[in-house]
């Protein structure tokens, strides 16, 4: 099955990936939508240009759209990605979602009218199974934005451990019902190392940027290192 993943280079597009290749799927590309709005309700935007630097240390190809990012009209440009996927013979397109029916329905539609298979391979998963099994296979993941209440400053940057986890659930239990994988866009994250990864990601330079009660970890520069 010739398969493209929609990939921003966060913890679930990266577990969709690793269950493409797990499933021995064709993965002709990775397939990354930058939005030019820092609120687009489909698509990740905290550090996305560094898809490309992931794709190289996968070792997969990489095609790029650019979206305005404007709540359904960003759809237009997803499809516009999709069909140039489709007539390079891609079949089936994974994506990471897990809880959103707004993304995956979306998703799914689209990929239905132009003709593609749509796989949510993460969907419905158990929050708390499926981030300690992140960390199990060896996936490197840091937080690179906290949108919620309980995640503060002192969030951004830090690796996902299992100790993490045990904080999240303790803020779960005691001050703001937050759901564990970030679903509810509590977080974002990159993954920096994973068994899939041929060279790890190095990061130089960063920068904290935050806004009275939400902010971003900027990764402004970062490099390719040997394992």
């Amino acid at each position: 099955m010739n398969s493209a993943i929609l990939f921003s280079g966060g913890k679930d597009s990266t577990m969709a990936l690793y269950s493409s290749i797990l499933k021995k799927d064709n993965v002709k590309c990775l397939f990354s939508m930058k939005s030019l709005n820092n609120e687009s309700y489909m698509f990740h935007v905290p550090n996305i240009d560094l898809t490309d630097l992931i794709a190289k240390s996968v070792d997969i190809s990489i095609m790029k759209c650019t979206t305005g990012g404007e709540k359904e009209e960003e759809l237009k440009d997803l499809k516009k990605g999709l069909i140039r996927l489709k007539n390079q013979g891609v079949e089936t397109i994974y994506s990471g979602a897990l809880f959103s029916t707004y993304q995956k329905t979306r998703i799914d539609n689209l990929c239905e009218k132009i003709g593609l298979k749509s796989i949510a391979p993460l969907w419905h998963v158990n929050p708390e199974e499926y981030m300690r099994n992140i960390i199990n296979l060896g996936f490197k993941v840091i937080i690179t934005g906290v949108f919620a209440e309980g995640l503060d400053k002192s969030w951004l940057g830090r690796e996902i451990t299992h100790n993490l986890i045990d904080e999240l659930i303790a803020i779960k239990n005691n001050v703001c019902d937050i759901n564990l994988c970030f679903e509810g866009g509590e977080a974002e994250t990159l993954v920096i190392d994973g068994p899939i990864f041929k060279k790890k990601l190095k990061i130089i330079e960063t920068e904290k940027i935050w806004n009275y009660d939400h902010g971003i970890y900027q990764v402004k520069k970062a490099v390719l290192e040997n394992k």
